[in-house]
């Protein structure tokens, strides 16, 4: 699965991803919003058991919003736990990631890199690599300090002590 990943660090609030989405919807379906120094782009997260799917009474969610469907209730802007639902037009809008583009229009539009597009199965492959890799690799090249030869040393020192 395909999922805009947001670096909030890297955001300088320039607002060229609310620029690009507004262009291409007419509302933006992403928020910049300001704390601390820090900015922070707002953006649906595409939730597997979305609460904005879950309470719509016309079932207008589903990755889109449908605007035929949609009665602008605002039930699914008031559940999103991300704020990542908005009312335009008293109709619900949220992020689709573009499925018609090859990138999103906000990932394309950051300069900075703030917004990237990752598989969500590729990037967990690689994590548990990189743990196993850990995992495998303690103590190599130290006599004794493998995990098989701690748990042995372990044992062995218990027998002594009884």
């Amino acid at each position: 699965m395909q999922k805009i990943i947001i670096q909030p660090e890297l955001c300088d609030g320039c607002g060229d991803c609310e620029e690009a989405c507004k262009k291409l919807y007419g509302a933006s379906r992403i928020m910049i919003r300001e704390l601390e120094g820090l900015y922070y782009p707002i953006i649906c997260q595409q939730c597997e058991d979305a609460p904005c799917r879950t309470v719509c009474p016309t079932d207008a969610i589903q990755d889109e919003v449908d605007p035929e469907r949609c009665i602008g209730c605002g039930l699914c802007m008031l559940v999103c736990p991300f704020g990542a639902v908005v009312m335009e037009d008293r109709k619900a809008q949220k992020c689709s990631q573009c499925p018609d583009l090859d990138t999103p229009a906000c990932v394309k539009a950051c300069s900075r890199r703030a917004l990237s597009v990752v598989d969500t199965e590729k990037l967990k492959l690689e994590r548990q690599k990189e743990f196993v890799s850990r995992m495998s690799g303690i103590g190599k090249g130290q006599k004794g300090t493998d995990i098989l030869s701690i748990l042995t040393a372990k044992r062995k020192a218990r027998q002594k002590l009884e």
